[in-house]
């Protein structure tokens, strides 16, 4: 989503950011870099800011002129966290990224006001079964929706699916495979019915191949205990990638019978329009 030419220039001091009625000044608390090519931060959170698991907001650095550059990112901490946590690519003619990659801890940077997506439960019929698909740091809102008892009190089997080139494109993979381990709010019942499914496609792995392999093939259902295969009127679906990701996915679960649902009218899966051209 970031693809305009920009110079890179170091992190702006906390004198540069302007006070704005659409933003907050933060601070960053923490950076970590998964590889060359992915990196997650944490920020402090505003007392007043609220946020449903899986959404979006807006985070920025101050442009040249002062204004605020901002690009839409989906909250990757849970709603409970003192912080808030955010996945991203490097882009390195990025007019945000090519920044925001350089960032370390003690840095300001702007927090948007106003969370907002559609990757959120209210947009989701009542279901036994909540697959969560994605590729790259679409990851993310999930990271957030993974960690929320509330996701556990509405369905039997949270599945959350993320498919990248590389193994070490994997990012949270230790804590996914833990179960979601030490965190806070989860039961351990919480945390049986959670199952992670890693699958790269340009290494080997024990799990190769696109998610849309793993649906024909059935690889995808495996350590389920529902149907091995999707179930329009008991599964519940969540997309979120790249837009031809999210457009060929819908068109299949379109084919199955799913139908895309909305804050003001739930259907059987959603994806993350904030990012569809």
């Amino acid at each position: 989503m970031l693809t305009d030419t920009a110079v890179t220039s170091p992190i702006p001091p906390r004198e540069a950011f302007a006070e704005s009625g659409a933003v907050t000044i933060e601070t960053i608390t923490d950076v970590h870099h998964w590889n060359e090519e992915l990196f997650s931060l944490k920020m402090t959170r505003p007392a007043s800011f609220r946020f449903r698991s899986g959404e979006f907001v807006m985070i920025g650095l101050p442009k040249e002129d002062g204004k605020p550059l901002l690009r839409a990112y989906s909250v990757a901490s849970p709603s409970y966290d003192e912080e808030l946590e955010f996945l991203s690519i490097k882009v390195q003619d990025g007019p945000l990224t090519s920044r925001l990659q350089h960032i370390k801890e003690g840095d300001p940077i702007y927090l948007g006001k106003k969370p907002t997506g559609t990757l959120v439960t209210d947009a989701l019929l009542p279901g036994k079964r909540l697959f969560m698909l994605s590729t790259g740091t679409g990851l993310a809102p999930f990271m957030s929706l993974a960690r929320d008892p509330e996701v556990y009190a509405m369905y039997d089997e949270v599945i959350v699916v993320h498919s990248v080139r590389r193994v070490a494109d994997l990012a949270y993979r230790e804590l996914l495979e833990s179960k979601l381990e030490g965190d806070p709010l989860l039961e351990d019942e919480d945390r049986e019915r959670f199952i992670y499914v890693p699958t790269v496609t340009r290494e080997s792995f024990r799990m190769q191949g696109r998610i849309q392999t793993l649906i024909d093939d059935g690889r995808l259902f495996e350590q389920s205990k529902g149907p091995q295969r999707f179930d329009p009127e008991n599964d519940r679906v969540m997309l979120c990638g790249s837009m031809a990701m999210i457009k060929d996915h819908a068109a299949d679960l379109e084919g199955r019978g799913f139908e895309e649902g909305a804050n003001n009218k739930p259907g059987s899966f959603v994806i993350e329009r904030a990012f569809v051209g």
